[in-house]
């Protein structure tokens, strides 16, 4: 039976899961640079060990209000085909273990721009865990249309 494991992190009490293999590292931050007139998924640039690296807020991505930038904010560095990139989340979780058969189409509940960024599904003792698609989440023009 094949598994894969996955890294865990929770957006607005929603557990997400993102492939082991797409993330880089796990960190806090708290001094973005502003972009200015940059889509408002964008929640700044920061400097990482010398690598210009940019924060994109995933509350906006999934149709949510931006997240509030007091204090620090957790990062999930995920490497792209061209750059890496960070998903900013509101708690880091764990990795897991999931074999591939219990992996579920997304829900039909699931509806706005989150359904464009969610792979599928997997059932956890009693929470379900949403599969995000690295590509799309790291896509800013996708949750930037969403108003206040």
């Amino acid at each position: 039976m094949a598994s894969r494991q996955y890294a865990t992190f929770e957006v607005a009490d929603q557990l997400f899961g993102l492939e082991v293999a797409m993330v880089q590292e796990v960190l806090s931050f708290h001094e973005y640079t502003p972009v200015p007139l940059a889509p408002r998924s964008v929640g700044g640039l920061f400097n990482l060990r010398g690598q210009v690296i940019a924060a994109v807020d995933l509350r906006v991505q999934l149709g949510l209000q931006p997240r509030d930038f007091e204090g620090p904010a957790m990062n999930v560095i995920v490497r792209t085909p061209d750059e890496s990139v960070s998903l900013l989340v509101d708690r880091i979780g764990e990795v897991v273990e999931l074999d591939d058969e219990t992996f579920e189409p997304p829900p039909d509940t699931l509806t706005g721009p989150s359904r464009e960024l969610i792979t599928g599904a997997f059932k956890l003792d009693g929470r379900l865990m949403l599969a995000l698609d690295t590509g799309r989440a790291v896509q800013t023009s996708i949750g930037s249309a969403v108003e206040d």
